[in-house]
């Protein structure tokens, strides 16, 4: 176990201390818990080691907004303990900061393996919208619909007793630590990149995984060029916890036979890692066959010096007002009002908005007191959307526009009262 400074996360060792290590990371909402049925077979021929993301199984709410951030933390956590090279696997978010660490830190990595992961989560907009609703409900209406998520209706009508673990772990999570796990998984987006990932890896999926399924595990492995696909048949999202021994079966197999010695700069060649290999066993034939394909690697785009507001603003545009508003007004576009839709992505989003001089939540409020002041109210249930996704709660729109009364006049905040009214409940209303 350990004490966590702000810039670590929360850890425990299990296994020899003089067996190589292999990480296991967590999914969005669980512990290191997640593990405990892969740990004693993987702890024979390892040292095993587990983290906490921030804010979660008790460990410190400091919260992480990127998974470059998640990464670092976790780096700098390695280091303080003087490990080095690593094997890795890690579920959802988990996988997220595995691939982070193939991209940016492939001298650290010996293998790799990525359960229910993806290159991109979803939409941003799922994700920001989860947040709208942890910010106002807390996270009890998360928690009970995560078994829905994690599981087949099949094993979660089996297992109650897992069920509402899952459940109680979810509720336990620190609200603000979980929203900003939710903007990590919302910005992370590496389908360009997946072709620089040179270190062997295993792309694992419950074939009945319905967030991050086998479509979004097949464009892992048709972008990773030394990776390979296994499909477990039964099981969803927390593959590891609803086939066990399955996942367990697989990961040994593929860290005792896929674990890439150290790559010396200086000499361009590949060295002998520091410590014991793992020494290939002989593994039974796992109870479910995995599926094995390769293709090859996708030619990542070249960066243009100096980006096109136009690219910077979509993306922008689409984080604020979100995909679904974005997608209307691009598709009524026409020749007449191509240009104008153009502008606004351009200028409005890719310029004044990416100006660094003002967060998100302060433009958020001059925006609103704007449009109250214009009486633009179409525009206004936009905007109040947009406040919550760039972190505004309720009670601070309301105080906006109370300002707003003072200055714009009572007959026009009366007006955006009832527009954001109507917008909060429709955003903080719980998904049944």
């Amino acid at each position: 176990m350990s004490e966590t400074p702000p810039n670590t996360l929360q850890y425990r060792f299990d296994g020899p201390e003089d067996a190589p290590v292999l990480i296991l990371g967590p999914s969005l909402g669980t512990t290191w818990h997640m593990w405990d049925r892969q740990v004693p077979e993987l702890a024979k021929q390892w040292r095993v080691f587990r983290f906490d993301l921030p804010g979660h199984g008790g460990a410190p709410a400091h919260p992480s907004g990127s998974v470059a951030d998640l990464t670092d933390r976790l780096l700098a956590t390695l280091d303080a303990l003087g490990v080095q090279r690593f094997g890795y696997a890690g579920c959802a978010l988990g996988g997220a900061v595995g691939i982070e660490l193939a991209l940016r830190h492939p001298e650290r990595l010996a293998s790799l393996a990525l359960i229910a992961a993806s290159p991109r989560f979803g939409t941003a907009d799922e994700f920001r919208q989860r947040g709208v609703i942890v910010r106002t409900n807390g996270l009890d209406p998360i928690a009970r619909t995560s078994p829905e998520r994690w599981f087949t209706s099949g094993f979660a009508a089996a297992q109650p007793a897992i069920t509402e673990w899952a459940v109680q772990m979810v509720r336990t999570t620190d609200p603000g630590c979980y929203i900003a796990a939710c903007e990590a998984l919302a910005a992370f987006d590496v389908r360009a990149e997946l072709g620089r990932i040179g270190v062997p890896t295993l792309v694992l999926v419950g074939s009945e995984d319905q967030v991050t399924g086998p479509a979004e595990a097949r464009t892992l492995v048709a972008g990773i060029p030394d990776a390979r696909l296994a499909v477990v048949p039964g099981a969803s999202h927390l593959v590891p916890v609803e086939q066990p021994a399955a996942v367990t079966d697989l990961l040994v197999h593929h860290f005792a036979t896929a674990w890439q010695p150290a790559f010396d700069a200086t000499t361009g060649q590949m060295t002998a890692i520091a410590g014991p290999a793992p020494k290939p066993v002989p593994v039974a034939p796992p109870p479910v066959a995995p599926v094995a394909e390769i293709a090859p690697a996708a030619v990542p785009p070249q960066p243009s010096a100096r980006p096109d507001p136009y690219e910077t603003g979509i993306k922008i545009r689409r984080e604020v007002l979100g995909d679904a508003h974005v997608d209307r007004e691009l598709a009524s576009a026409d020749d007449f009002s191509g240009d104008f839709q153009e502008f606004l992505t351009r200028y409005t989003w890719g310029e004044i908005w990416d100006r660094p001089g003002l967060d998100r939540r302060t433009r958020s409020c001059v925006a609103l007191t704007a449009l109250v002041a214009g009486g633009h109210l179409d525009d206004l249930a936009a905007h109040t959307r947009a406040a919550l996704r760039n972190g505004l709660t309720p009670a601070e729109i309301g105080e906006v526009l109370l300002q707003s009364a003072l200055y714009c006049g009572v007959p026009a905040a009366n007006s955006a009262f009832k527009v954001a009214q109507q917008v909060i409940r429709e955003e903080t209303t719980p998904q049944e």
